[in-house]
């Protein structure tokens, strides 16, 4: 077997090509042009070949804030596919490279950082992925596992039937005094978005796998999004014109990344944009939160209810989130309210090397 590091467009778009030959539909390819841009900013991308044919693939990279959050040093790897039996020989390499550079053990896979995207589901492989989640085949548990990586941060993506009647579901959900519930503007996007930069970074720091998300970061997970946005799908709150909740939802459009194949070039944006409105049958909430100190005043109980009124009233049939920890039962206890249930079990990966 032979492990190399991409170099050059054509071994970069074998790496692109890599998940379409091993998944089948349930898997929802990360955008190329995101996994380009990150190849132009250095992040490292490898391939692990059997004789010419390419059987695995990751990126290595590491990340001092994510360290500092574990409090120990870990080789980051993510993107992370490979071919039924194979994965132990990738696993090899990720460790070899995590002791040649003194870290003190791995950890993934995650891209680039696990409050942006990665994971490994550990169930309900019958269910297809969606955007901003996980798929994967059900070896791939069995595989890390076998290899010696231990879970960490265990958690459930949720679907929801969007069929409760939102003031029964959620009663007496009521505006304390001083709040405010706002919307979201495809035309004031980019004003909304320090704005929710706020509250994100304040509502999960006191998580374990949370690292500050600066205005960088946040404006490139979310290029392109105000044109897709459903403006009744982002809703926060204000109290005395401070923002202290949110929620943040959107169109699902994995079935169009999936028949695309993940490639989001230009013409495909606008065959995209041009086909939205059949993308309004389903919803993903990407992210909700609350502020710390306002956290138990029954906000996020307000806008859960706001959120379903408005998903039944753009037509909406599903909504499915990503994943929530098993240490957040508050969370996921909106969730059940709706009627919905655990999809996939998730997962991330570490293993220790000293």
């Amino acid at each position: 077997m032979r492990w190399h590091r991409v170099e050059g467009t054509g071994e970069l778009r074998e790496f692109l090509e890599l998940p379409g030959r091993l998944h089948d539909r349930r898997y929802v390819p990360t955008p190329h042009q995101t996994i380009r841009r990150w190849y132009r900013e250095g992040v490292e991308l490898y391939l692990l070949r059997d004789g010419g044919r390419v059987i695995g693939r990751t990126t290595l990279h590491t990340d001092a804030a994510f360290d500092a959050e574990l409090g120990r040093e870990r080789q980051l790897f993510g993107l992370t596919e490979f071919e039924k039996d194979s994965g132990a020989a990738l696993f090899e390499e990720i460790v070899a490279r995590a002791h040649r550079v003194g870290r003190g053990g791995v950890f993934g896979p995650v891209a680039l950082l696990p409050n942006q995207a990665g994971g490994v589901i550990t169930s309900g492989f019958a269910e297809r992925g969606f955007i901003d989640s996980a798929w994967n085949p059900a070896h791939y548990p069995s595989e890390y596992e076998t290899f010696g990586f231990v879970r960490r941060f265990e958690s459930d993506t949720w679907m929801c039937p969007v069929t409760a009647d939102p003031d029964t579901v959620f009663a007496g959900a009521e505006l304390g005094p001083g709040v405010r519930l706002h919307r979201g503007s495809r035309r004031r996007f980019a004003a909304q978005l320090p704005i929710l930069r706020e509250m994100l970074n304040a509502a999960f720091a006191q998580l374990g796998y949370y690292t500050e998300i600066s205005a960088a970061q946040l404006a490139a997970q979310t290029e392109g999004l105000a044109h897709l946005l459903d403006e009744s799908l982002l809703l926060y709150l204000t109290k005395d014109d401070r923002p202290i909740a949110f929620v943040l939802c959107v169109p699902d459009i994995s079935e169009f990344l999936v028949a695309v194949g993940g490639d989001l070039r230009l013409r495909n944006q606008i065959r995209l944009l041009a086909r939205r409105a059949r993308y309004r049958r389903e919803a993903v909430l990407i992210i909700k939160g609350t502020v710390p100190d306002e956290q138990g005043n029954g906000h996020m109980r307000y806008l859960s209810r706001e959120l379903l009124r408005n998903l039944r009233a753009g037509g909406y049939r599903t909504l499915r989130s990503t994943y929530v920890e098993h240490t957040n039962p508050g969370s996921a206890h909106h969730f059940r309210a709706m009627g919905g249930h655990p999809l996939h079990g998730y997962t991330f990966y570490e293993k220790d090397l000293t």
